[in-house]
């Protein structure tokens, strides 16, 4: 049985919430860092290639471009382009990726939000993400961009292996961050695939300094277990929530990643006798996964789960008040079932279970393990209906979210 809220909690957050001794002393509300999930960074690049993919393709380029969500590059043709420069080359003899030759990608606007808030510069509707959440904090309770709401963008291309200069600059920003709202501990907002970044980042940190500088982790919809959508994604690709975009053709780019390795369903929670794929010839379990990605023509994708599933297995408390989001009641891809007769390079049926839409419910419900394992508390809240996207957005959501702050 999944546990709520009691109704305490429904009627009124500060009914359970004690009020922080900080917010007296100084009438500050805690300063917020947004954590993104996967495609949820812009993304930058510049190019000095000597060959490319299509002869429409720019070769070189004087100066850094946005690269992702940039719409004019991904319209037909023009997104092979963007296709050859968004992968990744993987190297199984050093476990690291490498950019394409001539390509050079970073992520930019460390610490500002805007550039986790619009994925477009532009700011296109397509590409707005944590718009709505900076808009509340600034709109309604006085957030100053820059100074107590800030962003934390990464290249989300990558697993955690290969992320720990995020780990480190995100100490920093919390520390500059606390100093810079007189000395008031910092909330963590994150999403997706941000939530288990977050929880490996307060998994480094010591007690002493999680209690000096953190107030509590928001999460939102966050794949703390993994989920079988990354399964459907090697098989097939995804659009990221994008519908302007065709899942089929981001699959060249996005079998390229390692964190989508890292997303792949946890032994924490999927039974390694679990079917994930069905076909008319035999049935592929968790511990046998490895075969059907050698199968379907994805090799690097165990590779890439070799490289960072320690850190899916180390699922220790954070050590901090954890709020915990998410939608439920959606269908989930829970396995890929190929009809008889069907080959499996064809398109699997999608077998749904319960979820958010991308996010198994036992993978965004995780978080109740910590209710026994910590200190400090954790609020679980679960919102039917409301789908992996759509909770950035929610006003339920939102009312929540400032709620917590306020206390």
């Amino acid at each position: 049985m999944r546990l709520h809220f009691n109704i305490c909690v429904i009627i009124s957050l500060f009914c359970i919430i004690p009020v922080k001794p900080w917010h007296y002393a100084n009438k500050q509300i805690s300063p917020v860092i947004l954590v993104p999930g996967d495609g949820g960074s812009q993304v930058e690049a510049k190019l000095n290639k000597t060959i490319t993919v299509h002869y429409l393709c720019e070769k070189v380029s004087t100066e850094y471009f946005n690269i992702w969500l940039n719409l004019e590059l991904l319209v037909p043709v023009i997104i092979d382009c963007w296709i050859d420069n968004m992968k990744l080359i993987y190297d199984n003899a050093t476990r690291t990726t490498r950019n394409q030759d001539g390509v050079d990608i970073r992520i930019p606007g460390w610490g500002d939000p805007f550039y986790v808030e619009y994925l477009d510069p532009s700011k296109a509707s397509p590409g707005v993400y944590f718009k709505d959440i900076g808009n509340m904090l600034v709109d309604q309770l006085g957030y100053v961009r820059n100074q107590s709401l800030r962003g934390a963008p990464y290249d989300f291309r990558k697993g955690p292996n290969e992320n720990d200069e995020f780990f480190n600059k995100l100490k920093t920003l919390v520390e500059e961050t606390y100093n810079a709202n007189k000395e008031v501990p910092v909330t963590l907002i994150a999403h997706s695939m941000g939530g288990p970044m977050t929880l490996i980042f307060l998994q480094r940190q010591s007690q002493k300094w999680k209690d000096k500088y953190i107030n509590s982790l928001i999460t939102l919809s966050a794949v703390w277990g993994g989920s079988v959508k990354a399964v459907k994604v090697f098989a097939i690709g995804d659009d990221l929530g994008a519908y302007v975009l065709r899942e089929a053709t981001l699959k060249d780019e996005q079998i390229t990643s390692p964190s989508l390795g890292w997303l792949l369903p946890s032994k924490l929670f999927w039974k390694e006798t679990e079917v994930l794929v069905q076909t008319e010839q035999k049935n592929y379990t968790l511990s046998t996964l490895k075969d059907y990605l050698i199968d379907i023509n994805v090799p690097n994708a165990w590779e890439f789960r070799k490289d960072n599933e320690k850190y899916q297995l180390n699922f220790a408390a954070p050590g901090v008040d954890v709020h915990c989001l998410y939608g439920s009641g959606i269908d989930t891809v829970r396995k890929l079932y190929y009809k008889p007769g069907t080959s499996i390079e064809s398109t699997p049926q999608l077998v749904p279970g319960d979820g958010d839409g991308t996010v198994n419910i036992r993978s965004l419900e995780a978080c109740k393990y910590w209710t026994t394992k910590q200190k400090q508390k954790i609020y679980s809240q679960e919102f039917p209906g409301i789908n992996h996207m759509d909770i950035l957005r929610n006003i339920k959501v939102l009312n929540y979210i400032k709620t917590v702050l306020q206390v």
